[in-house]
């Protein structure tokens, strides 16, 4: 007789399932819709995924208690444990195996939680002129003398009101046009898409056609529904990107592809799944259906442009990171089922080369730094930098891996952005206390009433903010050295510097249940991220010849968010006065934007990004240079006078570690 697969419950959701013996946790978990984080793809390196054996509920389930339900102890999880000790009873689920029954807690660490979504739709003025416009016509109805078909009549009917000529018209529209035509006495509204093509009839008059531009990031996706009649935006949303479940930066994703038949096909229905939600949300928030939305312009990162399109992005997960296509596309919504009007349209803006996608292209479309005599840095800030810089002269671009520690991952307290953690840090210069700001409330932890308002959400973790802010006043209050070297002799002044193993660390924040530290290891995380990023900007210096640039803009949604001063102390950027250097808010959602409402944008982007030059980081001698300089804070040699000006640096101090600071050239593949 045969026997049935162990019995999986997850705790609270109440999700099981059957698994055969050796599944592990992970997999069984994202197979029955259970979330757990999980930063390094599923290979014991993170160790977010934490679960553990819920003895205490297996009567609840009409199961009996088994030690032996999870397979022993795997040398990944060892390896884990020797680096950070696990505790009593936890796992790590994607090392741990099913091997009889079992009921399964995840803990709220390990939960993937929502997110505060900070993609809001920013104040730009763009030139209306949709693709989409609606025409209002009377057909001549039909007669015994005149044979013509009713499309025949309206044909003419638009050539002669609206001057249309050679149009053609959808099937779908076609075989409900007969119906629309006497339902409105003959009397219609057409939509016309490009001046080309019939997509829509409505019997009398039909005053209100929406479009939608999607920004699909790798950590959130942001949808702006806008009036095609006024131009107005008439709703937002944003949901996390469901793709984190498969991997927390790009290339863990295109690894999980490659490790896993069929893999691709999984993140391309979860980010459509997502599309269609945020469509339907913001299509109730305005009060009108999606079957309303006849146009929608997406942007986003080649990985994420692929597959959204059904594409394997394989080929980009190693040299010559070869795009299947870099032209813009115009498809049918139901081609990546998008859920809108059956006959609504899609443009997805070009491509620029390599890791250089779509969102850099709708950067450049809504900033226009080839409008400008000024030298412009635009920075795209998220796990892998984009980075456009030029004038009215010449434009250059290139991507740099600097990971996602700047989005809370590879920080022992780290987070992403959502309420209770930690996101504005103020160090006092001679006590070394810390004072802070939580996400979800506006009071420092110094104000009277901030554990009443802090309550509610606690205070969790540190996310990216937060993350630049902390190590840049540890700089300025000399914690660390410009080399990033905590120093060991100030907890002999402050209580605050602790022993950390080998090394020290500060503590930022005591709490009840939770201990934030931040270590050598995270400073030295933050130090590769920033060198990245610097090196990047330093390569397309050299490549236009230039020793300066005269304006800054930070874009996406952690860009939006950090303060430049800080992210200038910290070596992020290249030295600019500061006034000249500012957020360009959710950059990318915005060229998405103007896609959507300037047909005529959509020709100057095409023919802009053929204009930008490529600069391959992965093979210029000269990066490797740059990171090592830039490993420094702010740098090595760069003076930074324009920020001294501001901001009193400290003076270069002596380290106290014999090891030197050692800069490693950052990997676009993950170590396996």
């Amino acid at each position: 007789m045969a026997t049935r697969d162990p019995l999986v419950v997850f705790t609270p959701s109440g999700k099981r399932g059957n698994f055969a013996i050796g599944t592990p946790v992970l997999q069984a978990a994202r197979s029955l819709g259970v979330d757990i984080d999980s930063v390094c793809g599923g290979r014991g390196l993170c160790g977010r995924c934490q679960v553990l054996v819920a003895e205490g509920e297996f009567a609840k389930h009409g199961l009996s208690s088994s030690s032996a339900s999870l397979s022993p102890f795997s040398e990944p999880e060892r390896r884990y444990s020797r680096r950070v000790p696990l505790a009593e009873g936890r796992r790590l689920s994607c090392s741990a195996r099913v091997e009889a029954d079992v009921v399964i807690d995840v803990p709220a660490s390990s939960q993937v939680h929502r997110q505060v979504v900070r993609k809001e739709a920013d104040a730009h003025v763009i030139e209306l002129d949709p693709v989409v416009r609606l025409h209002y016509v009377q057909v001549q109805q039909p007669d015994m003398h005149d044979p013509s078909g009713d499309l025949r009549r309206l044909f003419e009917a638009l050539e002669s009101e609206w001057s249309l000529k050679d149009l053609t018209c959808d099937l779908s529209v076609l075989q409900m046009l007969q119906a629309a035509l006497r339902a409105g006495a003959w009397q219609v509204t057409v939509a016309v898409h490009a001046a080309k093509q019939i997509i829509a009839v409505w019997p009398g008059l039909h005053e209100l056609v929406y479009g939608l531009a999607v920004d699909v990031g790798s950590t959130t996706i942001a949808a702006h529904l806008c009036d095609l009649s006024s131009g107005d935006v008439v709703a937002s949303a944003g949901v996390m990107n469901p793709q984190i479940r498969f991997g927390e930066d790009l290339m863990s994703r295109v690894s999980y592809s490659m490790m896993n038949p069929g893999g691709a096909a999984l993140m391309t229905a979860a980010v459509r799944e997502a599309l269609c939600g945020l469509a339907a949300d913001v299509a109730r928030q305005a009060g009108v259906s999606h079957e309303d939305i006849l146009e929608a312009t997406v942007v986003g990162n080649p990985i994420m442009h692929h597959l959204l399109l059904g594409i394997d992005p394989v080929e980009l997960g190693g040299a010559p990171f070869a795009l299947a296509v870099d032209h813009s596309l115009t498809l049918r919504a139901n081609v990546i089922d998008f859920k809108l009007h059956r006959n609504a349209r899609i443009y997805v803006l070009p491509c620029i080369a390599g890791h250089v996608g779509a969102d850099a292209a709708g950067m450049v479309l809504a900033e226009r730094p080839d409008l400008a005599e000024e030298m412009t840095l635009l920075v795209d800030v998220g796990t892998n930098a984009e980075i456009v810089l030029g004038s009215s002269r010449r434009l250059v671009a290139c991507s740099s891996p600097t990971g996602p520690a700047f989005e809370g991952a590879q920080i022992s307290c780290g987070q992403r952005a959502a309420p209770g953690a930690i996101e504005r840090v103020r160090i006092n210069r001679e006590t070394l206390e810390p004072r802070f700001k939580v996400i979800g409330s506006d009071l420092w932890s110094d104000d009277p009433g901030f554990a009443e308002a802090t309550a509610a959400t606690g205070i969790t973790g540190v996310c990216g903010s937060g993350i630049i802010e902390v190590i840049a006043e540890m700089y300025l209050a000399g914690i660390i050295n410009q080399d990033g070297v905590l120093d060991g002799r100030l907890a002999a002044r402050s209580p605050r510097i602790t022993a950390n193993g080998r090394t020290f660390a500060y503590l930022l924040h005591q709490g009840a249940a939770v201990e934030m530290k931040i270590t050598q290891t995270d400073v030295r995380a933050i130090q590769l991220a920033k060198a990245a990023l610097y090196a990047g900007v330093a390569l397309l210096m050299e490549r236009l010849g230039i020793d300066h640039v005269d304006r800054i803009r930070l874009a996406g949604a952690f860009g939006s968010h950090i303060d430049v001063k800080y992210a200038t102390i910290l070596g992020m950027v290249p030295d600019c006065d500061l006034a000249q250097v500012r957020s360009a808010g959710n950059a990318a959602g915005t060229g998405a934007r103007i896609a959507l409402l300037d047909a005529t944008s959509r020709g100057v982007i095409e023919t802009l990004v053929r204009r930008i030059e490529k600069v391959e980081t992965a093979i210029e001698p000269r990066f490797q240079h740059h990171f090592v300089e830039a490993m420094a804070i702010p740098h090595k040699t760069a003076p930074y006078t324009h920020l001294r000006k501001v901001v009193d640096l400290p003076e270069p101090k002596e380290s106290t570690s014999q090891s030197e600071t050692r800069g490693r050239r950052p990997r676009r593949t993950p170590p396996p």
